[in-house]
């Protein structure tokens, strides 16, 4: 099933999820194979659960679009552990379409979370993986891209989205 994508402005997205404490179940299954779903059609490299709507500690990331399936990485509860290194580029987000932004992030990162069968591991990600996995926890803490941007630029964003949401398209 795909999902809409959740909106900034939506209180979803700027709240704190919930843990996960069930794994290996039918419904967190289909869950997260919903997310890939959803990240692919949208064409998205990351999905959280709150971006459809679901405030639960749940994320899937894809950096190849889905060329490379063995690549599909799932994360729930995840916590970041290390961070090293610095980078910035454009960042953008499902849930702010069309605005994309420079953000600075570290350049190496490793988080530690369960998959969907609620074993624990960590991954080391760099480069793209690792504003990924980012972007991604983030989110499921109720982080958006948006607040490491400068104050003005955030301010714009919002302000065209309030033009957007008078006129009805966002």
């Amino acid at each position: 099933m795909i999902y809409s994508i959740v909106k900034y402005g939506q209180p979803v997205l700027e709240q704190k999820s919930e843990s996960v404490s069930e794994f290996d179940t039918p419904e967190l299954q289909k869950l997260v194979d919903d997310m890939f779903e959803s990240m692919y059609a949208a064409r998205g490299v990351g999905l959280a659960a709150p971006q459809i709507g679901i405030g639960k500690q749940v994320a899937v990331i894809d950096v190849t679009s889905g060329e490379d399936p063995a690549q599909k990485i799932v994360l729930i509860n995840p916590e970041i552990v290390e961070q090293e290194g610095s980078q910035t580029s454009e960042e953008g987000c499902l849930s702010l379409p069309t605005f994309r932004e420079p953000v600075r992030r570290p350049r190496k990162v490793t988080v530690r979370a369960s998959n969907a069968k609620g074993a624990k591991f960590e991954i080391t990600g760099e480069d793209l993986l690792a504003r990924a996995l980012l972007h991604e926890t983030d989110h499921l803490n109720g982080t958006l891209y948006i607040n490491y941007i400068s104050p003005l630029k955030r301010d714009l964003i919002r302000r065209k989205i309030r033009k957007l949401q008078k006129a009805g398209e966002w």
